[in-house]
């Protein structure tokens, strides 16, 4: 991995975004269903991309309402529509123009009060309270976010009665039906004028605010935090739920403070990522410098993306903690502190997040459930019961209530947040030093992601591979245990292949939209077990490609 330069710096002035300029693009390009990167693709959160690139403009947009519209139809979907919005520059526009849709089509929408932003796990929330108990009407949503993305991303996504992100199904059936409208000039979408759409009786203004902050009390420990006057920090890093946490502070009368309220569309008070971009990473070192570098001021900070679905921790002990660190905590504070949860909830990870899961989970004597990339693996769980907690590697997670029943079925940056103080103020140790405990007790893994050159055929044939295609004998100088491309927790294809040993374990996956392929990598070895993980994986794969 190159670092920039510029990383954990202020990012200088010819660097941030023209919002302007990126507004028009929105509303002037045009893209073109003939290629292919300005088509409609629904990733694992979404479609996104930039409207400087024709990947996110209004067209798209008009196409993707229009199809869920249509797939709301043809499911006996007829609640009301929850839509939310993060701080991007393109939520905005994409919003109004998602409106004159849904309100063409007469579909109840919750929009939320003073044009106020909305984190994703809000959304998600609304729509399962709105649905307890119900079995017809049903609730969905429509979250407009890129995430973390760098300032110019636009992102699009469909939350299903469940709550959670709509499964790979229902994205392929709504892309595929997206571009065949793209594809015929989108002569059969319905639209109203926006003016026309604000006022529509069809459209209404919901606190989405009110219900979630008073329903925390039910998720986290909130007593035991305001009687002992823990003192939080907490960095919106000018997100969705920049208004959420002074509530939070006020109605729980919680000693938390907000660093800063400001939202910019620029972000040009985040310092600059790893790689040279702005991103509102709450789990990179470089892009959380502002909060870092105020960790002695709390007894526990904390900073949410831009839609609020990630989290990252700061601990007095250890700063910022790598979100493996962190998940492997939660659950073993979670799964020794909840009474209220069955013995048959388990633990949900993917297949590359940290091996400390897999140890934690076992000495608990819980079910460990292993997915694929993609927090849509973890939704029926979390909403049946039969996941207590889910996490992946890039800090998302969400838990169930304090009595075992759903809270969300999509990731929620801010309970994982407010739950590093609840352990802080239970345990009398911050969560670096519970983690440091773990590591005494299993050891004390190595983690790292680099990347490696693939064409597009090869990136093809490494989501292809099967088991058998893997040669691979030993890995860290230990016998290969498995070797898997389907994930255990569910059977489903993992979209490149694990192997593990005793020693760690490497991942191979193609990325979606680079032509590279990304290994994940551990060692209960230290740096130099990590490295021989890493190339003695990057052999693998290249050995198992050159093979066709």
């Amino acid at each position: 991995m190159i670092v920039s330069p510029l990383a954990g710096h202020a990012p200088p002035a010819a660097m941030l975004l023209d919002v302007s300029k990126l507004v028009t693009a929105y509303y002037a390009l045009s893209p073109d269903p003939a290629v292919a990167t300005q088509r409609v693709a629904f990733g694992t959160s979404g479609h996104r991309g930039s409207a400087f690139n024709s990947q996110f403009n209004e067209r798209h947009i008009l196409a993707i309402t229009e199809a869920i519209c249509r797939y709301r139809s043809a499911q006996g979907i007829s609640g009301p529509l929850f839509l939310g919005i993060d701080t991007h520059a393109l939520s905005v526009p994409a919003a109004a123009t998602a409106l004159e849709v849904l309100a063409a089509h007469g579909v109840v929408v919750m929009v939320a009060e003073g044009d106020e932003y909305t984190p994703t796990p809000v959304i998600s929330h609304a729509v399962l309270c709105y649905n307890r108990g119900r079995v017809d009407g049903l609730a969905d949503g429509i979250v407009v976010t890129p995430s973390h993305n760098p300032p110019e991303d636009g992102g699009f996504k469909y939350n299903t009665p469940n709550g959670g992100p709509a499964d790979g199904s229902v994205t392929k059936w709504i892309e595929n039906e997206a571009n065949r409208l793209l594809e015929g000039g989108l002569a059969k979408v319905k639209r109203i004028p926006y003016s026309r759409a604000l006022v529509a009786s069809t459209t209404v203004r919901y606190d989405y605010v009110t219900p979630y902050v008073r329903d925390l009390a039910n998720v986290i420990d909130m007593d035991v935090i305001r009687d002992k006057g823990i003192r939080i920090g907490v960095d919106p890093l000018g997100g969705a739920g920049v208004h959420y946490w002074s509530r939070i502070a006020s109605d729980y009368r919680l000693d938390l403070t907000v660093v800063s309220e400001v939202v910019d569309q620029t972000f040009r008070f985040m310092s600059v990522d790893w790689d040279g971009k702005i991103r509102m990473d709450p789990s990179s070192s470089y892009a959380m410098q502002r909060l870092i570098e105020m960790k002695d001021r709390f007894d526990i900070a904390a900073a949410c993306d831009t839609d609020h679905d990630r989290h990252g921790i700061v601990a007095k002990s250890v700063g910022l903690m790598p979100p493996n660190h962190y998940l492997a905590v939660c659950i073993q504070h979670l799964f020794s502190s909840r009474p209220g949860w069955g013995d048959a909830a388990g633990v949900g990870k993917t297949v590359v997040s940290s091996s400390m899961i897999d140890r934690v989970t076992e000495k608990l004597g819980r079910r460990l459930i292993e997915t694929p990339v993609g927090f849509k693996w973890f939704v029926e769980g979390l909403f049946d019961g039969s996941m207590g907690f889910a996490g992946e590697e890039s800090a998302g997670a969400t838990f169930v209530r304090r009595d075992g029943s759903v809270w969300s079925t999509d990731k929620d940056g801010l309970i994982p947040a407010l739950l590093a103080a609840e352990m802080t103020v239970r345990a009398g140790r911050d969560p670096g030093e519970l983690y440091a405990a773990l590591t005494q007790e299993f050891g004390a893994p190595v983690y790292d992601r680099v990347e490696a050159k693939a064409t597009p055929e090869q990136k093809k044939r490494l989501a292809a591979l099967t088991a058998a295609d893997v040669k691979a004998e030993e890995l860290g100088g230990e016998k290969v245990t498995s070797i898997i491309t389907t994930a255990p927790g569910n059977g489903a294809a993992i979209g490149g292949v694990k192997v593990t040993s005793a020693a760690g374990w490497f991942a191979a996956r193609p990325s979606g939209t680079e032509d590279i392929y990304k290994i994940y990598a551990e060692s209960f070895r230290g740096e130099e077990g990590l490295r021989r993980i890493v190339a003695e994986g990057q052999g693998v794969v290249d050995g198992a490609l050159a093979r066709g």
